[in-house]
């Protein structure tokens, strides 16, 4: 089983015992988190919109970091102009606990991929009726 969460602007694909590293999150070590799912992969894909009903992930964090540094070299041809600068993104790593299905019974699981999976709601535009051009001749 496996399930896409977002943190941070991103996404991630994670399954129980997965340790990730995500966008900075303010919490302390050896807190727990919980993220929401958009997507359930089991026997069957359930897709959220925007989060599956009910689904949460479990998370215990392991620590905060910072990544490895990268160079931003800025520079104009002719100009004597050179910048140089150095970054490094900060990043809590995560351990993914357990997925849960909050919802009691299998009713719930179904009644959300019904929802879905249906795919008749979006409205179709009518075609539009193509219209011919006629050649115009000038008689000279």
């Amino acid at each position: 089983m496996f399930v896409v969460i977002k943190t941070g602007g991103k996404q991630y694909v994670v399954s129980p015992g997965d340790k990730i590293k995500v966008e900075k999150l303010d919490v302390s070590e050896g807190a727990e988190v919980s993220f929401d799912a958009l997507l359930v992969s089991d026997k069957e894909t359930i897709v959220g919109t925007p989060y599956v009903a009910g689904y949460k992930v479990r998370a215990k964090v392991l620590g905060q970091g910072r990544g490895k540094k990268i160079i931003v070299y800025k520079y104009k041809a002719k100009k004597r102009y050179h910048k140089k600068q150095g970054h490094r993104q900060s990043y809590t790593e995560v351990e993914i606990l357990s997925i849960t299905n909050g919802k009691e019974g299998k009713g719930a699981e179904k009644k959300v991929a019904a929802k879905s999976t249906d795919g008749g709601d979006a409205k179709t535009a009518p075609k539009r009726a193509t219209v011919s051009k006629a050649k115009v001749s000038t008689a000279k």
